[in-house]
């Protein structure tokens, strides 16, 4: 609808122009909302105070010039009203409606599609999480919010490559291997005092067991060096193995593992700050190299080689990025932790020193997630036996109870996971709430094809016989579907799609405890069964979206 009321004003503009009702003038965008009262009509449109300024009068007059000149073939429109300053408010014919219903149908499960992307190579690089433990939560917030983001832009008509970039270089991994090696002579009766820098988890006692049965005590005596550089080869590959694993446990996987290796490979790193330097870009105060990032706005400039010559993550996430473009992707979507939030700045310098335009990089920012039991935080700690690894949630909630409320909320707002929530069959759980709604939709057509009702087509039912207020506001925000995703692929809000799930869900059950869908009446039954299909087809295609599964029976 509001692309039809949107070509319609266009269509109108131009007839004002071309009558003399109105300067001629290059027509802005034009924006159709719902207002936020019914009184104000089912759309409203505040083009005339846009053009108020170009046209040089008063907007209500340039309303009127509007209105009088309505250009509505469709026969859309029931009245027109013109509120405050120049709003147009736009009440729709009751038996429109239903026709909006037709695309719906024809469409089904590519119904709020779009091509909006037209193609344009995207990639979204998510999780990323360092080799040296297994995913927590904090992670998996991350990794179904670049998920969503993939799915989203996929359906929008952007073609879509997901990413986990591997941080298996510098200090992080040798502290890997080298805790390792502590637990692993602890095995052997040695008395071992692990650093407070190392990895403290119990995985890493495993690990050490792992070598033990398969290598026995030949690493006792090795050189120091060599043990940690195969320990630390071993333990991230078993942990990067489990941190697939739990990701496509959670329906998530990746077109491409990129290890951060390659880029060391050759100097790839080092060539690249040399050519900055050539450029300006990059300057030296003694054996410390440092990136002029407050050229591009940001609030110092930043190291990139420190005073020992080893390259800051800086440094490599340049080439990194740089590695990226040059596979021919238009956008990069960096998904982060929003402790990562200072961290912006230094990266558009990087992405417009490397001749990219900024607009070809986006960041969105992940908040932590507060995980409770029946309202009561959960302590952070392995050792304490509480839950705080993806797996363990997935294990206890479920994928699709995870996924779903970790997508509740904007991404960048902090968010409260509660797991005995998560774990009821009630209505106050919210994926419950939403998936029972599809599921009693599927027993609507089981009990409809045992008193004889087929699945009804468009052309063979009388949507007219849809005339309660209820009826019409469930047309509406099926109609608002399109839209919706085309806002959330625009944005990279996934969660608006999951507000949009429980606002359906709930109209939708609102509407079934009023009415009944099946009854004597054939003719009310078969328009009534069609509006509640194509519930069932939106519902599905929005759960998809957050990849969570639509089922059929609960």
């Amino acid at each position: 609808m509001k692309k039809l009321l949107t070509e319609l004003i266009e269509r109108t503009i131009t007839a004002c122009i071309e009558a003399g009702g109105l300067a001629p003038c290059d027509i802005p965008p034009v924006e159709v909302d719902l207002p936020r009262e019914d009184a104000h009509g089912d759309y409203a449109t505040n083009i005339a105070m846009t053009l108020a300024s170009l046209q040089r009068r008063n907007p209500r007059a340039i309303a009127e010039q509007i209105v009088s000149h309505l250009d509505d073939p469709e026969k859309i429109i029931e009245r027109v009203e013109i509120a405050g300053p120049g709003f147009i408010n736009f009440f729709i014919r009751k038996d429109f409606w239903t026709r909006l219903l037709r695309d719906a149908d024809r469409l089904k499960e590519q119904y709020g599609t779009s091509s909006i992307g037209a193609g344009a190579k995207v990639q979204v690089e998510f999780v990323s999480a360092n080799p040296t433990g297994p995913l927590h939560i904090g992670h998996a917030r991350g990794a179904v919010t670049g998920d969503a983001i993939a799915r989203i832009l996929e359906a929008s008509g952007y073609s879509v490559s997901r990413e986990y970039y591997i941080n298996d270089a510098g200090n992080q991994m040798d502290m890997l291997g080298r805790s390792i090696l502590y637990r692993y002579r602890e095995l052997f009766g040695e008395e071992v005092t692990l650093p407070d820098n190392c990895y403290q988890g119990d995985y890493i006692i495993g690990l050490a067991e792992e070598i033990r049965d398969r290598y026995g005590a030949r690493w006792l005596d090795a050189d120091a060096g060599e043990a940690v550089s195969f320990f630390t080869e071993f333990g991230s590959g078993i942990i990067m193995e489990g941190i697939k694993e739990d990701l496509r446990a959670f329906g998530i996987t990746f077109d491409r593992y990129f290890s951060e290796k390659e880029l060391h490979r050759d100097n790839g790193v080092g060539r690249l700050l040399d050519e900055l330097e050539e450029k300006g870009y990059v300057y030296r105060e003694g054996q410390t190299r440092w990136f002029r990032t407050t050229t591009f706005g940001d609030e110092k400039d930043r190291v990139v080689v420190r005073e020992n010559g080893s390259p800051t993550y800086f440094a490599a996430d340049i080439e990194y990025h740089k590695n990226k473009y040059e596979r021919g992707f238009d956008l990069v979507i960096d998904v982060w932790g929003a402790d990562h939030h200072g961290y912006i700045p230094r990266m558009y310098a990087g992405i417009q020193a490397i001749g990219e335009k900024p607009e070809a990089f986006q960041v969105v920012l992940v908040q932590l997630v507060n995980l409770l039991r029946n309202g009561i935080p959960v302590p952070m700690s392995t050792r304490a036996g509480e839950f705080v690894t993806l797996r363990e949630v997935i294990d206890e909630v479920g994928k699709d109870a995870a996924r779903y409320n970790f997508l509740m909320r904007r991404s960048n707002s902090h968010l409260d996971f509660d797991l005995e929530v998560a774990k009821s069959r009630s209505n106050d759980n919210p994926v419950y709430y939403v998936q029972y709604a599809h599921a009693r939709i599927s027993s609507i057509f089981r009990t409809a094809l045992e008193r004889g009702y087929a699945a009804p087509a468009y052309e063979e039912t009388d949507l007219s016989r849809l005339a309660l207020d209820e009826e019409r506001e469930l047309i509406k925000l099926i109609d608002r579907f399109p839209d919706l995703v085309e806002g959330s692929a625009r944005s990279l809000e996934p969660h608006r799609i999951t507000f949009y799930c429980h606002e359906l869900a709930a109209a939708f059950h609102s509407y079934y405890n009023k009415n009944r869908v099946i009854s004597d009446d054939a003719e009310l039954s078969g328009a009534r069964l069609f509006l509640v299909k194509i519930i069932g087809v939106v519902l599905g295609n929005a759960l998809r979206l957050l990849g969570v599964s639509a089922p059929d029976r609960m």
